[in-house]
């Protein structure tokens, strides 16, 4: 049996990056021929096997055929006669068309090896056009590999552009969108994501809610980078650095989408923004069928962000009002995602990456607070419903008055 370990195992193994996962491609043989020698068949549009003691998928060597729109309208042929570069020459990029014998040797015929040196992500054919998914694995790429210096070639993103313009990337449906985002935002530089996407005219598609952040000033006395959308892909850096946390990641990425609907007249205030954008986020959480624990701690920091940063200034019961709207005094809440999101934002903003955000540990030290209050005199008095809801609140308010006499800012 000919086999190639290909696609991601090899790419990753010439770039010094962890291997995840393993697959092989079988050249010259039969599904009875796999079947025969012990391999499971696991494939439904074409065939796959589970090798019997590793368990790694080896996919017999295979041709595709656009016959109708969006990523599901091939025919796939797989015969003993397709060759390995017939294989290899269906997939999308360079960098993942290597293949490499057991032995270690490698098969490179579409230069891999050489995009991989000078950092660049190439589609090897026209053929790339053929499916709009790779719109969105060629951006997630980018959000791998940014930090390697990887760039998408101007051919390659002039092909994903011409894509957009005829319409092919409106067969996506949203579960493959949001899965592709959401390992985006696992990546070491996810604003690479939804930068490439912008380059070539996908985000006003997809996201149109963050593509119209663009071009929208802020006052430069709190946003020195003054574009909002900017600002957004900024935030979202900052956000890497402080967690590996997708759901903190995309609420960052979110938090401003009122401003995008900000009336120019207007420009460059913003009131209202916080309350404005939760129509938006709705609305694109809904279309993209984003799961609710991503939404939910979205619409918190969207909605109190600005709580979060003036919380010294706040009344105590504000401050324990918001804290009780996000659920912090909950078993469970995500009051220490919500503050992550926060400070990510306040750094996001070109100059002020250092800054200190003591904003986040006094949230955290309020939230204790307030759980910490005794309420035995409570379930003394002769209280009921709402009122007792109402004499806990007044114990927490009193008990951040007192936290607020104790902490310098």
């Amino acid at each position: 049996m000919k086999a190639y370990l290909v696609g991601g195992a090899v790419r990753d193994q010439l770039l010094n990056f962890p291997v995840k996962e393993r697959d092989w491609v079988v050249v010259g043989e039969t599904p009875e021929q796999m079947l025969d020698m012990g391999f499971k068949t696991v494939g439904k549009d074409f065939p796959v096997f589970l090798h019997p003691e590793t368990y790694e998928e080896y996919a017999l060597a295979r041709t595709e055929r656009k016959t109708a729109p969006g990523y599901k309208g091939f025919v796939v042929h797989a015969d003993p006669d397709v060759t390995l570069e017939q294989d290899l020459i269906r997939r999308d990029l360079t960098i993942n068309a290597i293949a490499m014998l057991p032995g270690g040797q490698l098969l490179d015929p579409y230069a891999g090896q050489a995009d991989i040196q000078a950092k660049l992500l190439r589609h090897i054919s026209p053929a790339f056009s053929e499916d709009p998914v790779r719109v969105l694995r060629v951006a997630r790429f980018a959000a791998r590999y940014a930090h390697l210096g990887f760039t998408i070639a101007p051919e390659t993103i002039n092909l994903m552009r011409k894509m957009v313009d005829n319409g092919e990337i409106d067969s996506l449906v949203p579960e493959r969108v949001w899965a592709e985002t959401h390992k985006a935002l696992t990546e070491k530089t996810p604003a690479a994501y939804f930068s490439a996407l912008k380059d070539c005219g996908a985000l006003s598609c997809i996201f149109p809610e963050i593509e119209q952040l663009f071009g929208v000033p802020q006052p430069e006395r709190y946003h020195p980078e003054i574009d909002t959308g900017v600002h957004c892909l900024l935030s979202l850096e900052q956000a890497v650095l402080l967690t590996p946390n997708p759901l903190v990641r995309f609420a960052v990425l979110t938090h401003d989408l009122g401003k995008g609907i900000t009336p120019k007249e207007k420009w460059p205030s913003h009131r209202g923004h916080e309350k404005g954008g939760l129509p938006l986020l709705k609305s694109l959480c809904k279309r993209l069928r984003i799961p609710n624990h991503f939404a939910r701690l979205a619409a918190h920091v969207m909605e109190y962000h600005t709580h979060c940063h003036r919380v010294f200034a706040l009344r105590p019961a504000t401050i324990v009002d918001f804290l009780a709207a996000i659920g912090a005094f909950k078993p469970e809440n995500s009051l220490s995602d919500f503050v992550l999101a926060c400070e990510a934002d306040a750094r996001g903003r070109t100059g002020l990456e250092e800054n200190e955000y003591p904003q986040a540990q006094f949230c955290l030290a309020a939230q204790q607070a307030g759980l910490s209050v005794d309420t035995s005199e409570i379930m003394e008095r002769d209280l009921h419903g709402p009122q007792i809801g109402l004499a806990i609140r007044e114990l927490r308010i009193k008990a951040v008055k007192s936290l607020r006499k104790t902490v310098a800012h």
